[in-house]
């Protein structure tokens, strides 16, 4: 039975996952339109959003479903692309009780996406997470993310062509958004960027490259680039680090000026 404290966090996950969910479902939407193209059915549309709450990936994977890709490539894509999920649950472990049953540790490993992880650190900013805030802001997030593919899978087969099309659109637009403000901040890292699209290209039209199949050159491509990025500009342990705990320890300052 949970305490009140376990309740009141998760009243409190569920408060801070509404405006996540109200995203996922805007993206999910146009990931279930783009699994009809590929003549996926509603029903196992869904099934693959929730079971795996990863843009990136799904997105990646219809695009290696429509390139006809074996289960190993498909397999290898989805490991390159969401490593980063394993960087964030070694950090988030770190916020939680040593105490804390295994089986806790495996439901939020569940549910850790990009947006979730960033609130759940904040949330755990000076003491222990209590996991159920992560149950309460999953709790909407994934539904909201699995409804939405749904929604845009039943969809593909009513709405107009015209307006698929537009609708197409919106998924690039999303990953647009997530690359363009770090880029902006990092000319380290915008200059990966443009490496990457330019890589890309070049290897799809490529005599010898473009032979390889569409699942190998995105893992070929990430390992290279994102390895090369990491020895040529390495980051310098705890950079970052001493700006979050200055942050953490002016928030503190004013919370208890303010009491």
């Amino acid at each position: 039975m949970r305490s009140e404290t376990d309740r009141s966090w998760y009243r409190k996950g569920l408060q801070d996952g509404i405006p996540i969910a109200l995203g996922y479902l805007a993206v999910s939407f146009t990931l279930g339109i783009a699994a009809g193209n590929q003549h996926i059915a509603s029903l196992p549309a869904a099934l693959m959003s929730a079971t795996n709450l990863t843009s990136a990936g799904e997105f990646a994977g219809l695009g290696l479903i429509a390139a006809g890709a074996a289960y190993g490539e498909m397999a290898g894509t989805q490991l390159i692309i969401n490593l980063r999920y394993f960087l964030m649950s070694c950090a988030l472990s770190q916020r939680l009780s040593p105490r804390m049953p295994f089986f806790h540790r495996l439901l939020i490993a569940y549910g850790i996406t990009d947006e979730v992880f960033g609130i759940a650190v904040g949330a755990g900013a000076g003491g222990c997470l209590n996991p159920y805030y992560v149950y309460g802001a999953v709790t909407v997030a994934a539904p909201a993310w699995t409804l939405g593919t749904w929604l845009g899978a039943v969809s593909g087969n009513v709405l107009p062509e015209r307006i698929l099309s537009a609708l197409n659109v919106a998924l690039y637009g999303m990953f647009i958004a997530v690359i363009v403000p770090p880029a902006r901040k990092e000319k380290v890292l915008a200059g990966l960027i443009a490496a990457s699209m330019t890589a890309s290209l070049l290897c799809a039209h490529l005599p010898v490259v473009s032979q390889i199949s569409a699942g190998m050159r995105i893992i070929l491509l990430t390992v290279l680039l994102a390895g090369a990025g990491a020895l040529l500009f390495p980051i310098q342990e705890g950079q970052g680090q001493e700006e979050g705990w200055d942050d953490m320890q002016a928030e503190d300052t004013l919370k208890g000026g303010e009491r």
